[in-house]
């Protein structure tokens, strides 16, 4: 296959370094890189709530969620069709078709693109996450990177892999759930020093990542309570509630998606999207964003100061079951709509939610003392399991961020039970077209 170049500028290692040497010191720099633009998306996320954040009413009702959010979608639409003039959205769709026809030549553009375009999304309000944008820059860099070293196709392959698994493992702190990306959800067969170089180009993401935040995690969860058996005997029916809870997240998505496509103007588009994520944020506030801040505050200090409920109070039932019925509704508005964001961090949010849920009814209900901040913490691997049908890529990237390790077989316990139940509902007809998608991937 011919690979059109770029750039004019090709550099070449010394004749001395080995192939092997040289696809892990370009996975470095690609690791690198691709952490340094993670830790930039997240600044200017950050940098752009925090500019808006004079505008937020701090008492009654947020009038202004009916319209920041529309505003986002609706610059990011003309950012794509009038500046950039390409579409962008769902990033990490698009690089599984690059790969699958052997389009390695990603554009220049595409290392900032995404970025420009989630910062309008996300930092206006968006109910979605940042780790499809910045995947996809980071295949990118990775695609850029070997073509100015002048790298063979097959090298390319695996440095667009790498930069991919780069950027997931710098937005989430996380280099083995980063590696599982590229092996899971992107389907690629690598050798044994791919996987090497794969993993020194996550290490290095993450690490820049980290340093370059000031040395703190997105999640971190200092109450842990110790793991018992009670725990994993429930881990079971969390499992199951995981599990319908995907089908239901995915049926939503899907369907959205469909009729967002379905509407021929592109501003039309926007702005019935940007309706729908205003709406839901308006209703729920913990859908800004994100979501962050919410899990934190969930997995930390409490539920009742999160969602302004006693722990007694029915409403806040209620609260959590309304936000978990309307999650995907937003997310697919911000990511079908002419929005720029990723799927990931949306289903942790509802697997956090949607625990918090399942330990809060079954103790009302059974008298138990199920701790919430557990399952909360259990039910992010089960949602993710379930939607992006990435199992291993949910447990890792969960216990990695979180910097938990204790409860991994539960975590084990209700992912593949989530995974499980999702691949037996679709049938033979998902497992035929996965397993195409990962053929062409590696033809």
């Amino acid at each position: 296959m011919s690979i059109s170049s770029h750039h004019k500028l090709n550099l070449r290692f010394p004749r001395t370094a080995s192939d092997k040497v040289r696809l892990i010191v370009l996975a470095v720099i690609v690791g690198l890189m691709s952490g340094c633009a993670a830790a930039l998306l997240k600044w200017l996320i950050g940098s752009v709530t925090r500019w808006l954040e004079p505008l937020r009413f701090t008492s009654g009702p947020d009038w202004t969620m009916l319209w920041l959010p529309v505003a986002g979608i609706a610059l990011t639409g003309i950012y794509q069709r009038y500046i950039l003039r390409h579409s962008i959205s769902h990033g990490v769709d698009k690089l599984v078709d690059d790969l699958a026809m052997n389009r390695y030549d990603l554009s220049p553009r595409l290392t900032y693109a995404p970025i420009i375009a989630s910062t309008f999304t996300l930092g206006f309000g968006g109910s979605a996450g940042s780790e499809g944008p910045v995947a996809y820059a980071g295949a990118a860099i990775g695609s850029n990177v070997g073509r100015i070293f002048g790298v063979r196709a097959s090298t390319l392959c695996v440095l667009i892999g790498c930069g991919a698994g780069a950027g997931i493992a710098g937005i989430f702190k996380a280099p083995v759930g980063g590696a599982l990306f590229t092996l899971e959800v992107l389907g690629m067969t690598m050798t044994t020093v791919s996987v090497i170089a794969l993993l020194a180009s996550t290490l290095s993401a993450a690490l820049t990542a980290y340093v370059l935040s000031g040395c703190t995690p997105d999640l971190s969860w200092t109450h842990s309570v110790g793991f018992n058996g009670s725990v994993m005997v429930w881990s079971i029916a969390l499992g199951v509630v995981c599990g319908l809870y995907s089908m239901y997240y995915s049926s939503v998505m899907k369907r959205m998606g469909r009729v967002y496509r379905s509407i021929g103007n592109p501003w039309v588009e926007n702005i019935i999207s940007g309706i729908v994520l205003a709406v839901s944020v308006f209703l729920f506030p913990s859908l800004y964003g994100e979501g962050y801040g919410v899990m934190d505050k969930v997995l930390n200090t409490g539920w009742t100061d999160t969602f302004s409920c006693s722990f007694s109070d029915i409403s806040l039932l209620v609260i959590l079951g309304g936000i978990l019925l309307v999650k995907c509704f937003a997310c697919s508005a911000a990511n079908s709509g002419g929005g720029v964001a990723g799927d990931f961090a949306p289903t942790l949010f509802a697997g956090c939610i949607c625990g918090l849920l399942f330990a809060l009814a079954v103790n009302k209900l059974f008298g138990v003392s199920l701790p919430p901040q557990v399952f909360a913490f259990i039910g992010m691997s089960g949602v993710m399991a379930g939607v992006i049908r990435a199992p291993l890529m949910a447990i890792f990237l969960s216990a990695e961020m979180c910097k938990n390790y204790d409860y991994i077989l539960p975590l084990v316990a209700v992912s593949l039970i989530s995974y499980g139940m999702v691949m037996f509902s679709t049938g033979r007809k998902f497992y035929e077209a996965h397993s195409s998608r990962h053929k062409s991937v590696n033809r």
